[in-house]
């Protein structure tokens, strides 16, 4: 019971110095099970400028989606985390993406782009993007070591929070940590 107190003390007074900071410490605050693994950085961290491609080979970058939270995967079609764990972040893409939050996918490394396609068909994914790092440029400037990797960027571009290895998606708290980082009212 103290401890909750003190979490909520701690919020309100973070709250109060600094409304965009709170956010991040009452996200932190609340992850259970899998989210524990989701790592909240002290201070942004500058996320990575290499070019990586659509599906097609046009050339993008992150800051296509500055202005909006994102969730960013790492991830390849030969991962087997990473078949269980995308059909969960499509979830979030159709319940959360809009003019403020986007999941953005990238597979990286050797993809071949017609693998892909069939990765995302029979796991019945069509909400999210086909982006490739076929050299890895991206994920290596970000220190991606091993996939999955789900990093969380904030508006102006920069890494606030990295998750290593899979988790739920779709599980409750990860969607009332996703309301409280966008601002919405929780599930609870």
């Amino acid at each position: 019971m103290k401890k909750t107190l003190a979490a909520i003390l701690y919020t309100g007074l973070v709250t109060l110095a600094n409304p965009a900071l709170a956010d991040l410490s009452a996200a932190e605050a609340m992850r259970e099970g899998d989210m524990k693994k989701l790592v909240f950085h002290s201070e942004a961290q500058a996320a990575g400028t290499a070019e990586f491609t659509t599906f097609d080979g046009e050339p993008l970058s992150l800051s296509e989606y500055s202005d909006k939270w994102v969730l960013l995967n790492f991830w390849a079609t030969w991962c087997a985390p990473c078949r269980k764990e995308m059909p969960m972040l499509s979830e979030l893409q159709t319940e959360f993406g809009g003019d403020d939050f986007a999941v953005v996918t990238i597979a990286t490394g050797r993809n071949p782009p017609p693998a892909m396609k069939t990765f995302f068909e029979e796991i019945g994914v069509e909400n999210l993007p086909l982006y490739r790092d076929p050299k890895s440029a991206l994920a290596r400037e970000m220190g991606v070591l091993g996939l999955p990797i789900t990093v969380i960027l904030n508006p102006e571009g920069d890494e606030v929070a990295r998750m290593r290895g899979d988790a739920d998606w779709a599980s409750d708290n990860a969607k009332d940590i996703l309301r409280t980082i966008l601002g919405r009212p929780t599930a609870g």
